[in-house]
Formats: C-alpha cells, structure tokens, sequence
C-alpha cells in the first residue's frame, strides 16, 4: 500500500517542506533496515522558528498545536532524506517534548499536533505509541520539539 503523501498533505492546505538543517552535531534522520528514526524536530518554518516561549505563559496551547504540526512535517521531511515517504506503512512512535511553564500539565493536547497529522494521512496505519513530556527548557526556546520513528514498506 502506498500513500501520496503530498496528497493528503494537500487536502489540509499543507505541504512537505525541505528538512531543516541540523542545529548541532547530528543527522536529520537515520534508517536502520525498514525502521526510521529522525531527531527531534522543531517548529522551523524556511529555517526561522515560528514561536518561541513557554507554553501556558506567552504561547497558547492552541498555537502549541500547531506549532506541533509544523514539527511533524519536519520530521517527514527529515524521513525523505534517507526513504521515500510515500513508502511509509506505519508510523510507529511520535516523542513529543513541551516547554511548559510552571505547572502546565496539557502535553497530550499539544503533541495531539503531530498525532492527527499522521492518523489523517495514514488512518489507522497513523495511529501510534506516544509519549508527551513537559521539560523545562527546549534548544531555541522552542514550545515543542518532535521525534518520528516510521517503518518503511520494502
């Protein structure tokens, strides 16, 4: 089974972008056998951050969403690096990290960002283990950083 995956970014008014450059010493992504893992992906938008700040103290946790999404489309586009998207059959595990202020608890909500992106491109194929943590601080000051681990189809 093959997905446009372009196609039904398509539909949400969305497009694949290029990957973003890595802000240290790291790769984008790394393909073992049919599994693909990226590094964490942050709200980078033509190289610049979309937002920055805590969220629940200057960043909305309906703006955290979509910041959320604006990171799963970079780990995509970090999976095209090293395979074709459109072979992509199960999204495996989503990591989401939100830097929360003082006693925000909403991580689900906001890493529900990058979770509907996938389960509307993929449906059930989508739907993933997860985990959303709070930290206290995130590389840039970004409200969110997502992590992709996909198995492609041979």
């Amino acid at each position: 089974m093959s997905i446009d995956v372009r196609a039904k970014l398509s539909e949400l008014g969305l497009e694949l972008p290029v990957a973003a450059k890595p802000v240290a010493a790291y790769v984008p992504a790394v393909r073992t056998g049919n599994i693909v893992f990226t590094a964490g992906q942050l709200p980078l938008v033509n190289g610049e951050m979309a937002d920055a700040g805590k969220v629940g103290d200057g960043v909305t946790p309906e703006r955290a969403k979509e910041l959320a999404q604006i990171c799963a489309l970079n780990a995509l586009a970090a999976v095209a690096l090293v395979a074709d998207v459109n072979k992509i059959s199960k999204v495996v595990r989503v990591v989401g990290y939100v830097n929360g202020a003082s006693g925000y608890v909403g991580q689900p909500s906001v890493v529900n960002g990058a979770s509907e992106l996938f389960v509307h491109i993929w449906g059930e194929a989508g739907k993933h283990a997860r985990s959303a943590i709070g930290v206290a601080e995130l590389p840039l000051n970004s409200p969110v950083e997502i992590e992709l681990t996909v198995e492609i189809a041979d």
